[in-house]
């Protein structure tokens, strides 16, 4: 009997209804907890002996669905990042919709593996990359893949830029067969993850040209031009130049326009890391800035970020589909299309050959359902009112004696810094340090950090739909305090 009752066993629960009670339970818990968010710290430090916690081995004997929702509460819940607070600015993060949170659930119990096969969930995710495509203004005949986030984004663009303009077949010669060595260049702004991708697509990050920024943080064209004319001329081989479509340190947007003129003159593939602000384009009013994006051999850009959907979904389109399944597909025995069923393409590619993944969740439904919800304007519109939020806390440090601003302000990311004729010039980058981290250990506001010119900036970022006016006259308020109290000492 025991042998029996193991082997016809499974996950289910034993009694559903016990199950829909704790995921009412749970929903009711979350709701609650996201509606009232604005009156908890944004961050507070972890407890050593609840760090404890999360060292303990696997758990072998069952502790059941209530006991595992309770060490949820007890654990994590109390403990979290922080950004879907409407004062945390740090780095370049979405705040998250609700309804898109219970997407994701139903995408979870679904469970579709959009790998490819003929099922509804990759029409979904086609029509969510079409909608992107429009969203963005690029060509409807392009080709798009649903991804984690910018990193992989990126890493897509530019593996299908070098396998394009390689000039020979690296898919089966490898880079150590090139010709002549590829060189890849970007400005000295550009993301990490850009250079992490051309370092691991084999090019290397010495073969990739950082070129100089003007007062703007826009790259020199003229710089630009210079260096790919002196490695045409030393016999290396040109093949992708990456504009920025806002940088991660001060939402500056480089000359796109320009950028497309000499790749196209050139013959080098142009991709653009638009992590965030590529969707400024659906503004009306701030949308100009993206001018020249469209032209983009390859985009990149997170929908988590300035779409505030929930983390884990970015979009990269391509503009030729020849380029893109040609740098991803594979096509052994076990994965061929069938003429009719399941495994039958439904007359479109399958998403699992144009990337690396061939195991894929179901991340475009909380695109689509939020989408249909909510409508594009509604986002464009969320959008615009984060630009405004920062053109007045740009305001706010201008007119402040002690506030130093230390970049433009052309979108959402404000940098600044205290400044007081008692701070000695060489313990400024350590004072503004120190006020950063007060800010954070206090739960006030979570800003983060760059260096700017060589000087240490309090870093805000606007990609929250939360936030307010008011939040940011407190950030201010908080920064003066602690300001105080450091140099009172204390």
């Amino acid at each position: 009997m025991k042998t029996e009752t193991r082997l016809n066993s499974n996950l289910d629960p034993e009694n559903w209804d016990d199950l829909r009670a704790i995921a009412h339970q749970m929903i009711d818990d979350i709701i609650d907890y996201t509606a009232n968010i604005g009156d908890e710290l944004v961050w507070k430090p972890i407890p050593e002996e609840m760090k404890s916690v999360f060292a303990q081995p696997v758990p072998t004997a069952a502790r059941g669905e209530q006991g595992a929702y309770q060490d949820f509460k007890d654990y994590v819940l109390c403990n979290p990042m922080g950004n879907i607070h409407p004062r945390f600015w740090g780095w370049v993060m979405g705040n998250g919709v609700p309804f898109a949170a219970f997407a994701d659930m139903l995408a979870s119990t679904l469970n579709p593996n959009l790998g490819g096969g003929d099922h509804v969930a990759n029409y979904v995710e086609r029509q969510v990359v079409d909608w992107c495509k429009q969203m963005v203004g690029y060509p409807a005949e392009s080709s798009g893949l649903l991804v984690s986030g910018g990193s992989m984004a990126n890493f897509i663009g530019l593996a299908v830029a070098r396998n394009a303009k390689a000039g020979f077949d690296i898919r089966s010669q490898g880079v150590s067969a090139a010709p002549a060595q590829m060189t890849v260049y970007a400005s000295t702004q550009t993301h990490s993850s850009n250079y992490k991708a051309i370092e691991q697509l084999g090019i290397g990050k010495d073969w990739m040209r950082f070129i100089p920024v003007d007062e703007h943080y826009q790259m020199d064209i003229q710089a630009l031009e210079a260096a790919i004319a002196a490695d045409k001329a030393a016999g290396y081989h040109p093949i992708c130049i990456i504009g920025n479509a806002a940088t991660t340190n001060t939402g500056a947007f480089d000359d796109l326009t320009a950028l497309a003129d000499i790749a196209e003159r050139e013959d080098i593939w142009f991709h653009v890391d638009g992590a965030f602000g590529a969707l400024a384009r659906l503004s009306p009013k701030y949308g100009d800035v993206t001018a020249g994006m469209e032209r983009a051999d390859s985009l990149a850009f997170d929908l988590h970020k300035w779409m505030y959907l929930p983390m884990g979904v970015a979009c990269v389109l391509i503009r030729k589909f020849e380029d893109h399944i040609s740098t991803f597909t594979v096509s052994p025995d076990y994965l061929s299309h069938m003429p009719r069923g399941l495994a039958s393409s439904g007359g479109h590619a399958w998403f699992g050959d144009l990337g690396l993944e061939l195991t894929r969740g179901f991340r475009a439904l909380k695109v689509w359902m939020s989408l249909k919800a909510y409508g594009l304007d509604h986002f464009a519109l969320q959008i615009e009112q984060d630009i405004e939020k920062a053109k007045y806390l740009e305001k706010l440090v201008t007119a402040s004696p002690h506030l130093e601003l230390l970049a433009d302000v052309p979108l959402n990311i404000v940098c600044f810094r205290y400044i007081h004729p008692d701070i000695p010039a060489d313990e400024l980058d350590d004072f503004n340090q120190e006020i950063m981290l007060r800010l954070h250990e206090r739960g006030l506001a979570v800003p983060s950090y760059t260096k700017l010119n060589g000087h240490f900036a309090l870093r805000v970022s606007i990609t929250n739909h939360r936030t307010t006016r008011a939040d940011l006259d407190l950030l201010v308020e908080g920064v003066y305090a602690i300001a105080d109290e450091i140099r009172g000492g204390n």
